[in-house]
């Protein structure tokens, strides 16, 4: 397990994969480093739901999962969301902090 800090830039729609009715949705988040990077993530199944209270600009902490497969010799990479919780941007704290000092 691992997580993804940053902001939210994209929140696709529900789409249905293939005719068993598997469904994901993917979210971005761009992370705050010297080098940010913008991370793809896919909520799978009855996870998709969760992102229907985020909007783009929230400042979130994602807990994804990697996933491995092949196919055909080929070999894929995808991260797996499963949770995300709102958080403080850096700059929000950063104010909060100063309300604090005297």
């Amino acid at each position: 397990m691992s997580n993804v800090i940053g902001k939210v830039i994209l929140i696709g729609n529900t789409e249905e994969v293939g005719q068993n009715g598997f469904t994901k949705r993917m979210l971005v988040v761009e992370t705050d480093e010297q080098y940010s990077q913008k991370i793809a993530i896919d909520f799978v199944k009855d996870k998709t739901s969760i992102l229907d209270s985020y909007k783009i600009g929230d400042a979130v902490n994602v807990s994804i999962n990697l996933r491995g497969s092949e196919y055909n010799g080929r070999y894929f990479v995808n991260l797996q969301g499963w949770r995300i919780q709102k958080t403080e941007a850096p700059a929000e704290a950063e104010e909060a902090g100063n309300d604090l000092a005297f």
